[in-house]
C-alpha cells in the first residue's frame, strides 16, 4: 500500500470546522481496502483526536515530518502540526482559524517545492471566513498561484483550474469572476494561454501525447454568426486559429449545449469553457461524487475534492470521502508520471 521510498503527498487542513477532518479520517480509516497512498496532514492533531471520537473512530495519531510520514503512515495519520487559535467546532467556522488554515496550505507548497512531498491535495476551505480575517484572494487557486510566484520570483503565473473526472475534464478560462464581467476579460490571450497551459500539462502530467482541445463558445449556439453576440468570432475564434498554428489541436467555437452529451465528449480530451459555470455544471453533473479540482500552471502537482467545506454535514458521520480520495489517488499518479518523466529525461 505504502512506499516508503517516495516523498508522501501533503494533506491540507482545510476549514477545520468544515467536513475535511471527517473525511480525512474516514479514509484514512479504510487505507488498506483503498490502497490509500501515504500522505502527510498539516494541521491540528487536537482536531482529528477531537472529531475521530465524535465519529466513533479508532484512529491513531502521530506527529511526524516528511521524511517519516511514509513508514508513520500505516499504522497512524501522520501530522505536521499547525494548531488552530480558536476552538473548532464543526458546523461553526471561526475567523480566528484563518491563520492555521492559510498556514497549512503555505507549509504544503513549501515542502514540495522543495521536494520534501510530491504534491499538494487541499481539503476544503470557506473563503468567506477567511475573507472576514483579511484573505486577499479569490479562491484557493488564486492563492496558491501567489505562493508559487513569490517562491520562485517570477511576477505573475497564471493558474488554470481543471476539473477531472471520470467522464469528463474541463477548464474555465475566467475563474471566480461575476458572470456580468466575464465578456470583459476574456481576451484572446487569455484564452491562449489558458489552452497552451492546460495542453502543455496534460502531456508532461497526464501523459496525452497529443491533446485535443474542445473550446467552446461564450453565447449561446456559440453566438449564431453575430446574431447572440459578436465575441466569438472577434475573439474566441482568432484564439483558436493561434492555438492551431501552434501546433495544438484546438476546435472552436463550439455551442456549449452540444459539448458534453455522450458521443462529444468522446471527440476531444478536455473541454475549455468561458466561464465559471459553464465548466462547473457538466462536471459536476457528470462526476459530482469523483471529480478533482487540478491546478495547471504552477510549478508543483495541486488537486484538491470538487466541493466545499459542508458545513451543516461535519461531525455527523455522513460526509462521502469518495472525491478526496480521487484528488489523493490522481495526486499520486501525477506525482509517479513526473518521476518517471525526470528519471528518463
Amino acid at each position: 500500500m505504502t512506499q516508503t521510498n517516495t516523498p508522501p503527498l501533503t494533506l491540507t487542513m482545510g476549514d477545520p470546522a468544515g467536513i475535511g477532518p471527517d473525511i480525512t479520517l474516514a479514509l484514512w480509516a479504510a487505507r488498506e481496502r483503498l490502497s490509500l497512498p501515504a500522505f502527510l496532514f498539516i494541521g491540528d492533531a487536537k482536531v482529528l483526536r477531537e472529531r475521530a471520537v465524535l465519529l466513533g473512530l479508532d484512529v491513531t495519531i502521530a506527529a511526524a515530518e516528511p521524511e517519516t510520514a511514509a513508514a508513520v503512515f500505516p499504522k497512524a495519520i501522520p501530522v505536521l502540526a499547525r494548531d488552530c487559535r480558536a476552538p473548532v467546532v464543526p458546523g461553526a467556522p471561526d475567523a480566528g482559524n484563518a491563520a492555521a488554515i492559510t498556514g497549512s496550505i503555505e507549509t504544503a507548497v513549501h515542502l514540495t517545492m522543495a521536494g520534501r512531498t510530491s504534491a499538494v491535495v487541499t481539503n476544503p476551505i470557506a473563503k468567506a471566513v477567511l475573507y472576514d480575517a483579511g484573505f486577499g484572494f479569490p479562491g484557493h487557486t488564486e492563492f496558491l498561484a501567489d505562493l508559487a510566484a513569490r517562491a520562485t520570483g517570477r511576477e505573475a503565473l497564471l493558474p488554470v483550474m481543471l476539473l477531472a473526472g471520470p467522464k469528463l475534464r474541463a477548464v474555465p478560462v475566467t475563474i471566480h469572476i461575476p458572470l456580468k464581467d466575464v465578456p470583459t476579460a476574456l481576451t484572446e490571450d487569455l484564452i491562449v494561454e489558458t489552452a497552451t497551459i492546460t495542453a502543455r500539462d496534460l502531456r508532461h502530467r497526464f501523459g496525452i501525447e497529443r491533446p485535443r482541445l474542445a473550446i467552446a463558445g461564450l453565447n449561446p449556439h456559440a453566438g449564431e454568426g453575430g446574431a447572440l453576440g459578436l465575441e466569438d468570432d472577434a475573439i474566441v475564434r482568432p484564439a483558436v486559429e493561434r492555438l492551431k498554428t501552434a501546433g495544438i489541436d484546438a476546435v472552436g467555437p463550439l455551442p456549449a449545449d452540444t459539448m458534453f452529451h455522450d458521443a462529444a465528449r468522446a471527440t476531444y480530451d478536455v473541454a475549455l469553457c468561458m466561464y465559471h459555470d459553464q465548466a462547473l455544471i457538466p462536471a459536476k453533473a457528470l462526476g459530482f461524487d469523483d471529480s478533482v479540482n487540478a491546478t495547471l500552471g504552477l510549478p508543483f502537482i495541486r488537486t484538491s475534492p470538487d466541493h466545499g467545506t459542508a458545513f451543516p454535514l461535519a461531525g455527523r458521520g455522513v460526509a462521502r470521502p469518495d472525491s478526496l480520495l480521487a484528488a489523493l489517488r490522481l495526486a499520486n499518479t501525477l506525482a509517479a508520471h513526473e518521476r518517471a518523466a525526470g528519471e528518463t529525461a
